[in-house]
């Protein structure tokens, strides 16, 4: 077979070298390091570790202020209030600077650390229609050669208290979204099954995945997942749908815990955390191993929820990895799976993974294998897609727009 390309002196995780062989944009052949490479071209890794890109499984691209001016965070006046912060998310906004200039800031940055897939929940409700919805489907498709987006019609206002939002989110997937979103059917709504009739509604409609918000805290939280889980169950959706946050999950008890992991395992539902700061969160092993999937997202990237973040799913990693007492090889790798493979299967993304037959889409990093790298975070990463090198030492490269 003739091959596009070939890298040479790629070192995975474990220590094996390869060349490997490009195809009209997938891995054609790993081959072993000292074959011939005949007239093709090819591009010298230099035994740099080489690991898939990383899936960023939940970010808001409509809602982020990086590269935008500073703006203080404003705390909720009695504690963390879903409402509120919605609220202040609007006043922001007004101010803002462009969508689609702050969506490609974003973009750039997660990009350049070495994201090669993405999921991102945009606003879909009364408050602004289908306006923000349609503004990222064409940012979208400027960066279709640079990384590979899931977008999430999500009513961050509600479904029941924002009038015209089951219409909307209806409307939305014929645009071009490709998943249903939720929020809080408890707390925000007020109306668990109602809330869900809309989502799954819409979802079994257009025969899309889904993927709810979910920030209700202990046992209402785990009552919420339970009846996801039902919903999931009884529309043959296992392996279609995610819950984002589920806090609940990190403030309820080991029985409790376990009863409800077995439950999201019998349904194949998907846990999204980034392990928030101040907050409880998902246990990422009991869920494993109890067969849940569970991936990862930087969610919001200096917003109006928060100020941090930095687009680096790496990172995200190492805070996993940090907050949950990782500490041997096999919890870091654990940590770096949640991030790639884990992120993968959430998303459930075609040709994901060095080997062959799988999409060329691959970072170089300096370091010896993943454990250290999710300790060290090292930069000077090499970022390619589709066996396209797009960013280098977290620039982007080359004419991209």
């Amino acid at each position: 077979m003739a091959f596009d390309k070939i890298f040479l002196n790629a070192r995975f995780d474990g220590g094996a070298k390869h060349h490997i062989a490009v195809k009209n944009g997938r891995i054609a052949a790993l081959l072993p390091a000292d074959a011939p490479t005949g007239g093709t071209e090819t591009v010298d890794l230099g035994n740099a570790l080489v690991v898939p890109g990383f899936v960023e499984g939940h970010i808001h691209l409509d809602t982020s202020f990086y590269g935008d001016a500073w703006r203080p965070h404003k705390p909720c006046t009695a504690g963390f209030n879903v409402h509120e912060r919605v609220a202040f998310q609007a006043q922001n906004m007004a101010e803002a600077a462009p969508m689609d200039v702050r969506a490609r800031n974003q973009l750039d940055l997660c990009i350049g650390h070495g994201a090669t897939q993405m999921r991102s929940h945009v606003m879909v409700d009364g408050s602004v229609g289908l306006k923000s919805l349609e503004t990222i489907l064409r940012v979208r498709e400027e960066y279709r050669d640079l990384i590979d987006i899931q977008l999430v019609a999500f009513p961050q206002s509600g479904i029941l208290t924002s009038p015209g939002t089951p219409q909307l989110l209806n409307d939305a997937i014929g645009l071009g979204a490709n998943l249903i979103g939720g929020l809080d059917p408890a707390s925000f709504d007020r109306d668990v099954e109602k809330h869900l009739d809309v989502v799954f509604g819409v979802a079994e409609k257009h025969a899309v995945d889904v993927d709810i918000h979910l920030h209700d805290m202990g046992t209402l939280g785990a009552f919420e997942i339970e009846q996801i889980a039902a919903r999931t169950r009884a529309l043959g959706m296992e392996g279609h749908v995610a819950i984002s946050h589920a806090y609940g999950l990190g403030d309820i008890t080991a029985d409790q815990l376990k009863s409800v992991a077995d439950i999201l395992a019998r349904s194949g539902v998907a846990i999204m955390t980034n392990a928030p700061g101040a907050r409880n969160f998902p246990p990422i092993l009991p869920l494993r191993n109890a067969g849940v999937t569970v991936f990862s997202g930087n969610d919001n990237i200096r917003d109006s929820w928060w100020p941090y973040g930095d687009g680096d799913m790496l990172r995200r990693a190492t805070t996993l990895g940090y907050r949950s007492g990782f500490n041997i090889d096999e919890e870091l790798r654990i940590a770096f799976d949640v991030v790639t493979a884990s992120g993968a299967k959430a998303l459930r993304l075609e040709g994901y993974g060095l080997r062959v037959g799988a999409k060329a889409d691959f970072v170089t990093l300096d370091a010896e294998h993943v454990p250290e790298a999710v300790v060290a975070v090292p930069q000077g990463r090499a970022v390619y897609k589709a066996g396209m090198l797009v960013a280098l030492d977290g620039k982007m490269v080359g004419k991209y727009r």
